[in-house]
């Protein structure tokens, strides 16, 4: 489980990194806030425990455009002022958890846990393509793309067996509710369409599509 920490403190810094390389996690962390900004966009973490006062830039503001640029990864937010205001700021800007100074380790692993089961059984993750099952929100890159309906429900249903191949009649059948009509050619104008949202956002790899088509077969999710 990768943890991204963002704190200026380098005592709790220390003993949050020790605490919690014992337990199995890796933890990167940052010491202000325009850094945590720049790797916390990049999307690469389970779960990011951010301090609320930081140099450089505030907890919340980076919260804030995280969430604006469709960034769902969960955070933790550290502070400490134990205040009734700060708590629902953050709460209201999508924290998922807040945990107040000073604290023990073991509190701070078993939230971040909770959060990772609770994160895994509503989400659904393959590289750097995340889908959201209760909002139905896709991200990619770190970005939100804007799915529809049957564009979401396409995504899925490959993404959740990432690497097998699926055939038109079997994407219809599950996603249309169906059979397969061999006139019909609303699965590959469907995938088409999710292809060119997402291909050619910033950081995707050149050539090489999430979707790729299998000759005389059907379609699978990259893995």
């Amino acid at each position: 489980m990768n943890v991204l920490l963002v704190e200026d403190e380098r005592k709790i810094a220390d003993f949050v990194c020790e605490g919690l390389g014992a337990r199995g996690l890796t933890v990167e962390h940052v010491d202000n806030g325009h850094a945590g900004f720049q790797r916390a966009s990049q999307g690469e973490f389970d779960v990011i425990v951010l301090d609320i006062m930081l140099p450089g830039r505030d907890g919340l503001s980076i919260l804030g455009e995280l969430r604006a640029k469709g960034n769902a990864t969960p955070v933790i937010l550290l502070t400490a002022r134990n205040e009734l205001g700060d708590r629902l700021q953050g709460l209201g800007l999508g924290a998922d958890d807040y945990l107040a100074k000073p604290f023990y380790v073991e509190e701070l692993d078993a939230r971040i846990n909770a959060l990772v089961r609770r994160d895994r059984q509503s989400s659904l993750q393959v590289g750097e393509i995340r889908l959201d099952r209760v909002s139905r929100e896709a991200v990619c890159h770190g970005q939100r793309v804007e799915l529809t309906a049957r564009e979401f429900s396409v995504l899925e249903y490959l993404m959740r067996s990432a690497g097998e191949v699926f055939t038109r009649g079997q994407i219809l059948e599950r996603v249309w509710g169906y059979d397969f009509d061999p006139q019909t050619n609303v699965v590959d104008v469907c995938i088409k369409r999710i292809r060119a949202k997402m291909d050619d956002l910033p950081g995707s790899e050149k050539g090489r599509t999430l979707i790729e088509s299998v000759r005389g077969a059907g379609y699978r999710f990259r893995a």
